[in-house]
């Protein structure tokens, strides 16, 4: 786990700026648990409302079809925050999450996140920027699954997190860790096995290099012609 302190909500980016004894507060109001990797935080359709803060480690927020397949809709690390939905409509979970290594999380009543809404608009703009962001995404990935064939999604999915790694002295992302083809798989809808296909193609072709320990996407340029020619961008 990280060196982020035990019952400390410092590194919480929704909190961001707001006085100490205030955070304070925050502290005395949540509660606090340890999570084990795949332990179920949230269960989708329960009635809880509290708003979680990642306090150490990570988080898988996931929905399942009818069949039992997952669908990986976001994950989040420390000093993220979720649950804020069910907090402010009062409805139920719209998702499941549960953590993906070993994980803090500190849990704020409803009614108080409310009250720290009305009292500081700046965290009030955080959550709504946080939502925002949230359908934003849910928006590409709709298109992304109307539109595009499940290895054309597994290009998307590539691309998307090329763009967010770092970048080596010779131009290629370094996405680390090495992507996971299962979770590839439950993030676009598609199986492992086509994952794998997409992969090794990849491979074949010089776009992309697993190295011991880091995915590398040697011409991201050519890989967002391949994504783009089919969105028709």
């Amino acid at each position: 786990m990280s060196d982020t302190p035990l019952h400390t909500l410092d590194h919480i980016e929704m909190l961001r700026g707001l006085p100490d004894d205030l955070k304070a507060e925050v502290v005395r109001l949540c509660r606090w648990k340890r999570y084990a990797p795949q332990e179920q935080i949230i269960d989708r359709e329960s009635d809880s409302r509290d708003v979680y803060f990642v306090v150490q480690g990570g988080v898988r927020i996931v929905i399942y079809s009818a069949s039992g397949r997952e669908l990986t809709l976001d994950d989040l690390l420390t000093g993220a925050f979720f649950g804020e939905l069910a907090a402010i409509d009062g409805l139920p979970r719209s998702a499941s999450v549960m953590a993906v290594q070993d994980t803090v999380i500190a849990s704020l009543p409803a009614d108080q996140f409310l009250r720290l809404l009305h009292d500081y608009p700046e965290m009030a703009t955080r959550v709504m920027r946080r939502l925002a962001a949230i359908v934003r995404t849910a928006t590409e990935r709709i298109i992304d699954l109307s539109t595009l064939g499940a290895n054309n999604r597994v290009h998307a999915e590539l691309l998307r997190q090329a763009r967010a790694a770092e970048f080596d002295a010779d131009g290629a992302a370094v996405i680390k860790p090495i992507p996971v083809h299962g979770d590839v798989a439950s993030r676009v809808s598609t199986t492992r096995e086509t994952v794998a296909r997409v992969m090794n193609d990849l491979a074949r072709s010089g776009i992309v290099r697993r190295d011991r320990d880091a995915l590398l996407v040697l011409d991201i340029g050519k890989l967002e012609d391949m994504v783009e020619s089919v969105r028709g961008e």
